[in-house]
C-alpha cells in the first residue's frame, strides 16, 4: 500500500485472500481510491476502475462475509456437538502435568516449578486448573 501511485493497480487473485470483513475490505478499497488507485481481481470480474466492476465488488463482499459467518456458526455448532459426545477434549497438554501437580504437592511454588521445568508459569496454573 506505501507504494501505490496515483494510477496504479493493486492486483489480487481473489478479494479473500486481501481481506477478512466487509469491513476490512472496504478499508483497503477507500485507502486506494484515496490515493488514486484501484483494485483488481484476476479469478473474479472485479476492476474498481470501472462502476460495474465497483458494484459487483461490493456484492462479493457482502456475499463473502456471510459465507464466513455461516462457517463459523457451523463450526462452533460441531465442536459443541462434538464437546457433548466427550469426543472434543483441545489439545493434549504439551507441559508435564503429572509432575507440575507432584511438585505443587510438595510445597513448591508456581515460579519455582516453572523454572525448572523450563516452562512459562501461566503453563504451571493451567496444569493445576483441572487437578
Amino acid at each position: 500500500m506505501d507504494f501505490l501511485r496515483e494510477g496504479d493497480t493493486l492486483l489480487v487473485t481473489r478479494i479473500d485472500r486481501l481481506a477478512r470483513s466487509l469491513i476490512d475490505l472496504e478499508s483497503i478499497v477507500a485507502q486506494l481510491r484515496a490515493k488514486g488507485a484501484y483494485l483488481k481481481a484476476t479469478e473474479q470480474p472485479i476492476d474498481t476502475s470501472t462502476p460495474a466492476g465497483r458494484a459487483f465488488l461490493q456484492m462479493l463482499g457482502v456475499f463473502a462475509e456471510f459465507e464466513t459467518a455461516i462457517r463459523r456458526e457451523r463450526q462452533l455448532e460441531g465442536i459443541a456437538k462434538a464437546k457433548a459426545n466427550g469426543v472434543y477434549k483441545g489439545r493434549k497438554p504439551s507441559v508435564p502435568v503429572d509432575k507440575v501437580r507432584e511438585m505443587r504437592g510438595q510445597g513448591i511454588g508456581a515460579s519455582t516449578i516453572a523454572k525448572q521445568l523450563g516452562i512459562a508459569r501461566s503453563s504451571v496454573y493451567e496444569a493445576l486448573k483441572d487437578g
